[in-house]
């Protein structure tokens, strides 16, 4: 198996995208743990363009990784082994260490919770109770690594159970043609327009319907794309009619949120049909026009990309705590909005390049935030 660069570029911009976005959550009206004042309401915009697709890429690339991660564990009883270390272990010190102080300021900042942060963490949050709607303890965006794991066990039960040469044949039959657009854009639209119209996510993994329906299908999309070069090729051939597609379901998208048409001109029902079509538009067609750029015009190494090929998933681990924090830090200064954007942007950057950089130092933090015990290059992504 090759290696495609390509993928892994994307994988690093997906997640790069996905700090911005977090960021951007704290402007939009959308909720999030602590909010900005004024709120910028503006900002939708930018945030809708990656909206529909920037987790589906992030299954799919992780779903790519995977098939390398098969390959060299040699089985699968050593591939889950090495799943069960390197994603469980950054996830139980994410939910014990990072991911408190964002709660903590949630409650602070909407609720009117009294107690410091110590005594919040040594006595509330451990507790396994809800405060003000907030259940404790949480994973928050962590809810990633718990879904990836979920993910990566269904996918070692179906290569055992399944004969994985013939379903490979039949994958590449189906989406080695114009099939790698239209077949899995059908399946969203239904999903997304008449199974679960405009049902939102909820990250309990029980009952997370629209989730699975979404995500386990880019996962396991991702490790048969990882094999067969057909579908690759039908990608790098088709991604700009998928560009065209997600480009007209964003629009429809923006003008719902300006009100360009509204409820008034179309019954309730057709107009949740129309918008959840259009976010099936958006997530797959965004989805088919970077995998197909990436095949033509990012698959070539740089020296840097090791680098940033390990770093991103401590970066994912501490970004979001780093953001709700510095944005609680900064609400009594009343800044203007782009100067707490430009705070909140080098605040990340910055503490995730030290949380990456101190942790990979230190021997026994390795794992804890998602690396190889011992320091050597990383030859194939985790996530």
């Amino acid at each position: 198996m090759t290696r495609h660069y390509g993928m892994d570029w994307l994988r690093i911009g997906a997640f790069a995208l996905l700090i911005l976005y977090h960021i951007g959550m704290v402007f939009v009206p959308w909720n999030f743990h602590v909010k900005a004042d004024p709120l910028v309401k503006w900002a939708l915009l930018p945030m809708l363009v990656v909206n529909a697709w920037r987790l589906s890429l992030l299954f799919v690339v992780s779903g790519y990784a995977s098939r390398a991660l098969l390959r060299r564990a040699g089985g699968v009883g050593g591939f889950m082994r090495n799943r069960s270390f390197r994603l469980l272990v950054p996830l139980a010190f994410g939910i014990a260490v990072v991911v408190p102080p964002q709660l903590w300021v949630e409650l602070v900042t909407k609720a009117g919770y009294r107690s410091s942060y110590p005594w919040f963490w040594l006595h509330d949050y451990f507790a396994f109770q809800t405060i003000a709607g907030v259940p404790m303890p949480n994973w928050n965006h962590l809810w990633f690594v718990g879904y990836l794991y979920l993910y990566t066990a269904i996918l070692a039960v179906l290569i055992i159970a399944i004969r994985l040469p013939r379903l490979q044949g039949l994958f590449d039959r189906i989406f080695g043609g114009i099939g790698v657009v239209l077949l899995p854009l059908v399946y969203l639209v239904t999903v997304h327009a008449w199974w679960l119209p405009m049902v939102g996510e909820t990250h309990l993994v029980v009952g997370d319907w629209i989730a699975h329906l979404s995500y386990l299908p880019a996962f396991l999309f991702g490790f048969a794309l990882a094999g067969s070069d057909r579908a690759m090729r039908a990608i790098a051939r088709w991604w700009l009619l998928a560009l065209v597609i997600a480009v007209l379901g964003y629009l429809f998208i923006m003008g719902a949120e300006l009100r360009w048409w509204t409820q008034g001109m179309m019954s309730q029902r057709t107009y949740i049909r129309l918008y959840g079509s259009a976010h099936a538009f958006e997530q797959w067609g965004g989805l088919v026009a970077l995998i197909g750029a990436a095949e033509r015009w990012l698959n070539r190494d740089r020296p840097i990309r090791p680098m940033l090929t390990e770093a991103v998933f401590p970066f994912y681990i501490a970004h979001q705590t780093i953001i709700v924090v510095v944005m609680y830090w900064l609400l009594p200064a009343g800044l203007p909005g782009w100067a707490d954007f430009a705070i909140l942007l080098a605040s990340t950057i910055a503490g995730c390049w030290l949380f990456y950089v101190v942790g990979r130092s230190i021997g026994w933090v390795r794992p804890l935030i998602g690396l190889r015990r011992r320091i050597r290059p990383l030859a194939t992504p985790i996530i």
